[in-house]
């Protein structure tokens, strides 16, 4: 499962690279060649696709992806004294260069829990 394939590259290009999708089509170019994921020096390649073929078939490995992988990003906060806020911290996880594929592995796991074991998994939500 590959979320940022039919997702992130898209929104990507539209605010980073601002490329229009018609006129590079129009011009026969491929509008996703600059992506840096997809560049040459992309050294995380094998951790991604180690992390993209890990099959969850185990209900204890499922339990522990889904308690230590976080559903939101821990490190968001709003800094407020005396009930004032003073500046808003943003989530960092995104920073994360593979950040995408633990998230899949969770949702993966989720599933698993959910389809496969017939388990309740809004504890993990």
């Amino acid at each position: 499962m590959k979320v940022s394939k039919n997702t992130s590259k898209n929104i990507f290009l539209a605010s980073w690279i601002s490329i229009n999708p018609v006129e590079a089509s129009a011009a026969n170019v491929n509008p996703l060649h600059h992506v840096a994921a997809d560049s040459i020096w992309d050294f995380l390649r094998p951790v991604r696709n180690w992390l993209d073929n890990i099959q969850v078939s185990d209900r204890l490995l499922a339990h522990r992806l889904c308690k230590y992988i976080p559903a939101q990003c821990p490190f968001e906060r709003d800094v407020k004294v005396f009930g004032k806020t003073l500046f808003h911290i943003p989530p960092m996880c995104k920073l994360n260069p593979l950040y995408e594929e633990v998230v899949g592995l969770r949702f993966k796991a989720m599933c698993y829990l959910a389809d496969t074991c017939g388990e309740d998994i809004s504890q993990y939500c």
